[in-house]
């Protein structure tokens, strides 16, 4: 049988930071059937998504199983929720307006964030006072050390802030599981999310004062089309840095220095902060070192402005990092994954 994957693949175009990087050997993974070849198990692996929520430092000397399952479907309803089904590698964007124009809303405030539906539960994408956690009934994957398909509920994902079971495992690193497919919840008493001043601004601006599920939508599109770049034309990751999440006492102790710094209390009572607004305090919002620099219209997006390594994108990393804690005191860690 000859060998499906392809050798010493170029990795830069699926990337979203546009970075430099081969694959010592490439597959793209279209059908789940595909997975459960045995000779998988044995392989070093690296489950890709969209790129997003990556940072490539180098060559990968390991098998990229590119995940690029397409589906979506309604498979079930009761009287308080749909329950819909997207393949992994299902366009994240091109899903949640396929929900809406369905007349299945509940994830209108997630529009417009890059990447696919498979990588959404593992970073537990969030924007706009909603997580994908939230909504997701169970995942499906395909666990190459059982060689089994398993299904995961939402209690066994073990959601948290940017966080998941697949992160807290190293599973996203190591290939242990490779999702093939993501259930969602959508409940039918829905309520408008508009905890977020951005949204409700645009809102206003837009005189909608009682808003539809597209309302919501159209003002979440946006906003962040207002405020980020579009990797096709300014390569960058989104969101670079997770928000802090400090005690209430040293929140309070910050709020105190510095009274505009924007917070948000916690269920657990500690308080987030927004990172972007520490960044841009600290200098870096429009600043570059090299080829990698802080977006000028938000200081939490880092992008490449042109010919950057991972070397390069870690540099500038660390320099940022290293400006917010000498001038707040609070440790700022990234978001993508580091390859």
């Amino acid at each position: 049988m000859s060998d499906p994957y392809l050798a010493d693949f170029d990795l830069r175009s699926l990337n979203t930071l546009a970075l430099p990087g081969r694959a010592a050997r490439y597959q793209r993974i279209t059908a789940a059937a595909q997975l459960t070849d045995p000779a998988l198990a044995g392989e070093r692996r690296f489950v890709l998504g969209g790129g997003s929520n990556l940072v490539l430092t180098g060559d990968v000397d390991r098998l990229v199983l590119h995940i690029a399952i397409p589906g979506r479907r309604l498979v079930g309803e009761d009287a308080e929720a749909w329950y819909v089904e997207a393949g992994a590698g299902e366009n994240w964007h091109d899903f949640v307006q396929w929900t809406l124009a369905q007349g299945w809303p509940g994830l209108e405030n997630l529009s417009l964030i890059p990447g696919t539906v498979g990588a959404a539960p593992i970073q537990n994408i969030g924007a706009y006072g909603l997580e994908a956690g939230e909504q997701i009934a169970h995942v499906t994957a395909w666990d190459f050390t059982k060689q089994a398909v398993c299904q995961l509920n939402h209690e066994d994902c073990r959601f948290a802030y940017r966080d998941s079971l697949f992160k807290q495992e190293g599973w996203h690193l190591d290939g242990h599981l490779a999702i093939t497919a993501v259930t969602f919840r959508l409940p039918k008493a829905w309520q408008p999310n508009c905890r977020y001043a951005d949204v409700t601004q645009e809102l206003a601006t837009r005189q909608v004062t009682t808003p539809t599920p597209r309302d919501i939508a159209d003002a979440v599109i946006a906003v962040r089309r207002r405020k980020l770049p579009d990797p096709a034309v300014t390569p960058n990751a989104g969101s670079f840095f997770h928000n802090p999440i400090v005690s209430a006492e040293q929140a309070a102790a910050l709020k105190t220095a510095h009274p505009a710094l924007p917070t948000y209390p916690q269920a657990d009572g500690r308080v987030k902060l927004a990172a972007g607004w520490l960044i841009e305090q600290a200098g870096w919002k429009g600043k570059a070192l090299g080829p990698v620099g802080m977006y000028e219209k938000q200081a939490l997006v880092l992008v490449n402005l042109g010919g950057a390594t991972g070397e390069d994108v870690k540099r500038t990393m660390s320099a940022v990092q290293a400006d917010v804690q000498a001038r707040f005191g609070v440790a700022l860690t990234p978001e993508p994954i580091f390859l």
